[in-house]
């Protein structure tokens, strides 16, 4: 590329920059279309970049809004030009009271009072240049915004017909009237002679790259104004019918079919979602929730405006703890309930315990934990699970292929009088879960199955952070899988959570590295979650390398999709399928009905949320969200007002974890298969 020749131009007016929280020096610009991305040296260097960019978009944009009163109508060209016109009156004006400050001196015998009036005669000089050179450059940005031909392209004249007597009656007479070239132009000027010619180079109607032809961009990425009127839901009213539109072409064209197996598309118009409205006409809430049919017709780039505007309002590396987002990015479920699905495979962690060898029992619990997240994304599009109010719960059972309902136990059938769930047998798996913190956001879950002897209880604190054009989530916490036929514990960690693409279609991804470890028998296994990276690469990549105690090498190793097919490697160079979670079935979650439920459990609470978003009424689903918050500072203000601190129901905190009150291991009898197992 010739030198002194533009590579390109990224406009800063309604960018959006944004990182990568796995890669310390990369960074993007989104505008007017287009992702272009940047590589500092390092995490320090990016640091300083995205700050400096980032205080300079918001700092132009606040000025903007301040200069312009809305309710006036916008200035014109006229405008300019009238106070450009006055403000060169106003300079001929001072240039007229320098030239009185000359007469004065001449007339001076005073010389201290001479001297003062030099000084002043000096100071004045230099504002004269300052206001010469604004007012040059006004012209100039008057020129590059309305060219009279169409396009600005600057003046093309050769430094070497800048005429140096100019340049002389320049410094001989630096006061004179009217607008000329300042000091610095003229400096510049002769200092860059030696160039043939000037390229004044005009701001692009949009941002470009040299490289446009070859390079990639980030698809479907569109920026829209943030002026556009919003509804009290905070979506834009100008795209309310759109949207609309869309949402009733989505629920009109897609089909499901709901059962125990995957959901699939049926061409030939099979059977449908269950029907939202009984007989007597009234909605059903609980056909609300067990319809899986997710709008994704709709991305957030109809939504533009106020997901622009929301970002406005943050910057990166912020908490988006304390911000209320927009509901219609909202999923009809609540977190509570998310991690549940995570259980959508109750086969594949129940038969942990059925393996004799400890190696094995190992390998069980990294194929169940690598199989267990992508049944807790029901939509292609990310969208944010309801955050859970204060002691909310969530409580649901697995009847378990093979398991349950075919043991020829005479007891497995009796229910649990002082599990989970009582009313559950001994051959379900139950699951349970509640918010036992709100600030910060802390969940606790524990899942157990009676006869197989074995329970899992976690906690999550989820921190939000702000990246510009992602959002991530790290999830803090761990999770223990208790075998009680051996005595066991697998210690698993969780990884982070990354919404991309939050200004079109978001999309959902998982990264960093986590562990399950048992202390026990020594054996351990990392898993890491691969984000994809600026340039090329793939999705939702995950690879796993599981150890024997006190080894180093691993004896298994796991490559492929944590959404799709894992391939397994063992140390002779046999490769088999490890766990393909496309050709197994999801086991639907057993739930009581709404109208039973007690006050505090998930789908009661958000119900009418759940309705407003499946019937595209979101102004339903605002006022209840509005309505359900608001309740939680009333409670929240009342037990301050009363001294009443927050107590847990079903959970109770343990140095840093939170532990379930009643596990499996208080109440189960100890076996006998226990005792010859550890004989052997």
């Amino acid at each position: 590329m010739v030198r002194g020749v533009r590579r390109g131009c990224v406009r800063l007016k309604g960018a959006v920059i944004g990182i990568d929280d796995e890669d310390d020096s990369t960074f993007t610009v989104t505008v007017d279309g287009k992702t272009f991305h940047f590589q500092a040296r390092d995490g320090d260097e990016r640091e300083a970049w995205v700050r400096s960019l980032e205080d300079t978009i918001l700092r132009h944009a606040q000025a903007a809004h301040r200069r312009w009163d809305p309710s006036k109508p916008a200035p014109t060209v006229k405008d300019f030009d009238k106070k450009l016109v006055e403000a060169d009156a106003y300079l001929q004006i001072v240039i007229d009271q320098v030239r009185r400050i000359d007469e004065h001196i001449a007339k001076s015998v005073d010389e201290e009072s001479r001297i003062r009036c030099e000084n002043i005669k000096q100071h004045a000089e230099d504002m004269l240049e300052n206001v010469k050179h604004t007012i040059a450059l006004l012209q100039i940005a008057k020129s590059t915004a309305h060219p009279v031909n169409g396009i600005y392209q600057g003046p093309i004249t050769p430094l070497a017909a800048v005429d140096s007597r100019q340049a002389a009656r320049v410094a001989a007479d630096p006061v004179q009237p009217g607008i000329e070239l300042g000091a610095e132009c003229m400096d510049s000027s002769l200092n860059a002679s030696s160039l043939a010619a000037i390229t004044s180079f005009g701001v692009p109607e949009t941002s470009y790259s040299s490289s446009d032809e070859e390079d990639f961009f980030d698809a479907n990425d569109y920026s829209h104004s943030s002026s556009v009127p919003v509804s009290p839901t905070g979506l834009p009213i100008s795209l309310s019918r759109r949207e609309s539109q869309a949402r009733d072409a989505a629920s009109s064209s897609s089909t499901t079919v709901s059962g125990s197996g995957p959901v699939a598309a049926n061409e030939g118009g099979g059977s449908r979602a269950p029907p939202l409205y009984k007989s007597d006409g009234s909605l059903d809430y609980d056909a609300l929730y067990e319809d899986d049919e997710e709008q994704d017709l709709v991305s957030m780039e109809c939504n533009g405006s106020v997901v622009s505007h929301l970002l406005s309002q943050v910057k990166i590396g912020m908490d988006l703890t304390k911000v209320a987002l927009p509901t219609f990015i909202l999923e009809r479920r609540s977190l509570l309930e998310m991690y549940a699905d995570y259980f959508a495979h109750p086969d594949l962690f129940v038969s942990i315990a059925d393996f004799t060898d400890p190696r094995d029992r190992m390998v069980q619990v990294v194929r169940w934990y690598l199989s267990s997240y992508h049944a807790g994304r029901k939509s292609a599009v990310a969208k944010k699970p309801y955050n859970p109010v204060l002691g909310e719960m969530f409580k649901c059972w697995w009847d378990v292929p093979g398991i349950t309902g075919c043991s020829n136990s005479p007891t497995a059938k009796d229910e649990v009088k002082d599990g989970p769930i009582p009313w559950c047998t001994q051959d379900q798996l139950v699951f349970l879960s509640e918010q036992v913190s709100h600030h910060p956001p802390i969940s606790a879950f524990y899942a157990e199955h009676y006869d197989k002897r074995i329970s899992f209880c976690a906690h999550v604190w989820t921190k939000s952070k702000f990246l510009g054009l992602s959002i991530g989530v790290h999830n803090v916490g761990q999770g223990c899988v208790s075998v009680l036929d051996y005595d066991e514990e697998y210690i698993v960690t969780f990884p982070n959570g990354y919404g991309r693409s939050i200004l079109t279609v978001p999309w959902i991804e998982l990264g960093g590295t986590v562990t399950v470890t048992c202390n026990k028998t020594g054996y351990n296994a990392t898993i890491e979650f691969l984000t994809k990276p600026f340039y090329g690469g793939k999705k939702n990549r995950v690879s796993a390398e599981v150890f024997a105690p006190a080894e180093k090498k691993p004896f298994l190793t796991v490559q492929g999709e944590w959404n799709g097919a894992m391939e397994a490697k063992w140390p002779d160079g046999r490769t088999e399928l490890f766990v393909d979670v496309n050709k197994i079935p999801i086991i639907k979650k057993c739930v009581k009905p709404i109208s039973e439920q007690e006050s505090n459990e998930s789908r009661i609470v958000w119900k009418e949320v759940t309705a407003g978003l499946r019937l595209n009424d979101l102004d339903r689903a605002h006022e209840a969200k509005t309505t359900i918050e608001q309740r939680q500072r009333d409670l929240v203000l009342q037990r301050k007002n009363t001294n009443v601190a927050w107590e847990t129901q079903v959970f109770h905190e343990a140095g840093e974890n939170w532990v379930y009150k009643n596990p499996l291991s208080h109440r189960a009898k100890p076996s006998t298969n226990n005792t010859k197992k550890k004989i052997r």
